[in-house]
């Protein structure tokens, strides 16, 4: 199961952003710009931002996560977020013995189903470590021929033979990133992966994500969620219908159909 932790975010974040908007909005300067922002008067500005749809100066506050337990497809889908920051562990450079792997819950429901995805990650794994060796075998042999020591050989063959061999890893290949987001790109994030449409892997760490923010930033991400929470479901026809209760779920109330 995926499992993320917020490992850092800016300072006060509601309180940057409400400064920002009060720069904006008020004859202030940059020396007294966060002077009388109580809890109530920050709380007003983020509203107020959110009520105008100006939304420049929540991009003040930044929120970093690191991310577990997840699969190669899933990075294939969150890096398409582009205004974000991403580190990710590297097949290239690390070397997988022994790799764990994602196995969709539809599959691991299913005992036949779930049977053959686990020979299938045994042979990949079999298959990587067999490709590994004869490559790296071939390349310290080269490499010695020209006049490099042994243990050099070794290590520098080492890493040729996994940037290949890692093209026969599965998707359900488990990694491991850091994520960076400003509050902008996140709000964003999460009306599209929040959404009941969304990759069901990809919706668990957005819930988790949002969790996260909620807990340092009440009022900038009170309304967070997909985009049905705030607004008409966007997605027409593919709708799953159900914009009553996802907004009850994000926003913790009962509305009407719509």
């Amino acid at each position: 199961m995926a499992y993320v932790t917020l490992l850092a975010y800016t300072p006060m974040p509601e309180k940057i952003v409400a400064s920002a908007a009060k720069l904006c909005y008020a004859a202030s300067s940059i020396e007294t710009v966060m002077d009388h922002l109580d809890e109530k008067k920050t709380s007003d500005f983020v509203q107020m931002l959110a009520e105008l749809g100006h939304e420049s100066p929540i991009e003040h506050a930044s929120f970093t996560f690191g991310i577990q337990n997840v699969s190669r497809a899933l990075l294939a889908q969150i890096t398409r977020h582009r205004i974000a920051s991403f580190s990710v562990q590297s097949q290239r450079y690390v070397k997988e013995n022994h790799f764990e792997f994602v196995t969709p819950p539809e599959i691991a429901a299913d005992p036949e189903a779930a049977r053959i995805f686990k020979d299938s990650m045994d042979r990949a794994l079999e298959d990587y470590l067999r490709l590994a060796d004869i490559l790296q075998r071939r390349h310290a042999k080269e490499l010695m021929e020209q006049g490099i020591d042994e243990k050099t050989a070794q290590a520098r063959a080492e890493k040729m033979a996994i940037e290949d061999a890692r093209f026969v890893l599965p998707n359900a290949c488990d990694t491991k990133m850091i994520v960076t987001m400003n509050a902008r790109s996140l709000q964003n994030f999460f009306r599209h992966r929040c959404c009941n449409r969304a990759q069901w892997e990809i919706r668990e760490v957005a819930q988790q994500m949002l969790a996260l923010c909620k807990e340092v930033a009440p009022t900038l991400f009170g309304k967070a969620g997909p985009s049905c929470v705030a607004g008409p479901c966007p997605e027409g026809k593919m709708s799953c219908g159900k914009m009553a209760q996802m907004r009850e779920k994000y926003l913790g109330k009962t509305t009407e159909q719509g």
